[in-house]
């Protein structure tokens, strides 16, 4: 008996795929539960206090200060959140937390002023279909430049990738220009990651060779996956990424036996 398909793919679940792709069917198929990390967590709170930013402050009023008026907020929203309550911080551990969230909105102030920007869609969510296959991602910030043409901007709160690895990152926000390009019928100019906490902006302008190598790519994925849910075979992929991962006690390559993965369908969190 095979696995059921995803319903859909998106740059987090691709990049997903070819990282691990056990890990992949944990998280996209068997939909296990993800407990909350601080780096979820803190990831969250600054998208959300630059969202708002461009969409509560008008421009001309988006200054440092606003900004972090705005991370204010998403603390205290996130108060009431279970998310913040489950990571069970102590006292130290909470400020620390906080204080990295405030350097993050810092480093983003010292990339662009936003004053200058014109956004015109924040978290903004598209989907479009390539063959067979939907494709599906929500866009961090949709801008217009100077001469009114598209612009895709993607918030990193990580650190900035080694030169092997960028390549993989911008093939990210080449998805969104996909998107853009199939559902509002322009293609971007250009497509930026900036990471926040270097800071340091990494840019690039999509181009037909780059279009046609995404959808090469993704349909190539696509295929891999509907593979791998045919046979029942996803195999894990040992690396680097294991420290971070969620589900090692179910993982062949710790010992695990990813049968008893079952065992935690419909439970709020992992044990």
């Amino acid at each position: 008996m095979s696995l059921p398909l995803p319903t859909a793919l998106s740059p987090s679940k691709v990049s997903s795929f070819k990282d691990c792709a056990l890990a992949f069917r944990f998280s996209a198929i068997d939909r296990l539960p993800e407990p909350p990390s601080p780096w979820t967590v803190k990831g969250n709170l600054v998208h959300r206090a630059l969202e708002q930013l461009f969409w509560q402050v008008p421009a001309g009023q988006r200054s440092l200060d606003a900004g972090l008026g705005q991370l204010e907020r998403a603390w205290e929203s996130a108060r009431g959140e279970p998310e913040l309550g489950a990571l069970e911080l102590t006292p130290v551990e909470m400020d620390e937390l906080r204080a990295d969230t405030e350097r993050l909105v810092r480093g983003y102030f010292e990339l662009e002023d936003p004053d200058r920007v014109t956004a015109v869609g924040v978290e903004l969510a598209l989907e479009a279909d390539l063959g067979d296959l939907r494709l599906r991602g929500v866009i961090d910030r949709l801008d217009v430049d100077p001469d009114g043409r598209l612009v895709v901007t993607d918030y990193k709160t990580g650190r900035v990738p080694g030169q092997a690895q960028e390549q993989l990152r911008l093939a990210g926000v080449h998805f969104y220009a996909f998107l853009c390009e199939q559902v509002l019928g322009e293609r971007p100019a250009r497509v930026q990651l900036l990471y926040l906490r270097e800071p340091m902006s990494i840019s690039t302008v999509p181009s037909d060779q780059s279009m046609q190598g995404l959808r090469q790519r993704t349909s190539a994925i696509w295929s891999a996956i509907e593979r791998a849910c045919r046979l029942e075979d996803f195999r894990p992929k040992p690396s680097a990424l294991c420290e971070y991962c969620n589900w090692q006690a179910y993982c062949p390559a710790f010992g695990g036996d990813p049968a008893r993965a079952v065992e935690v369908l419909g439970q709020p969190t992992l044990v």
